[in-house]
């Protein structure tokens, strides 16, 4: 592939995804929800968002599932502590959650979150 067949095809993909981001934002807007690149640290605050991906990793010798919330302007780590799971939670999963964010390590997270199931619109 030559230089400029590869650099159209990443400028079309950079595009892509930023198109994705955007329509993916747009589908979680509503009037009490704020957008995780525009949410407060150490206040209250509701979010939206999909989860990208779950994982168990332990804190201080409690187990500790860890998700990714993705919402189109940013993401959040959520960490639920004392759990290994919880049913309904996984991957690709629309979720909304309510708590405060902090920062760890300079990465926002939110322990514990209340979160809520959003159903998804295809089932």
């Amino acid at each position: 592939m030559s230089k400029g067949r590869l650099r159209a095809k990443l400028s079309e993909w950079a595009n892509t995804a930023s198109i994705d981001a955007s329509e993916i934002r747009a589908a979680y807007v509503a009037k009490d929800v704020a957008s995780i690149a525009d949410a407060p640290d150490r206040e209250t605050v509701r979010l939206r968002g999909t989860l990208r991906t779950i994982t168990l990793r332990p804190r201080g010798g409690v187990p500790a599932l860890e998700a990714e919330l993705f919402d189109g302007s940013g993401t959040l780590t959520l960490i639920w502590l004392g759990r290994r799971r919880i049913a309904g939670v996984s991957p690709g999963r629309s979720l909304q959650v309510q708590g405060r964010i902090g920062r760890n390590d300079g990465q926002r997270i939110m322990f514990n979150p209340r979160y809520e199931l959003i159903p998804d619109p295809n089932e």
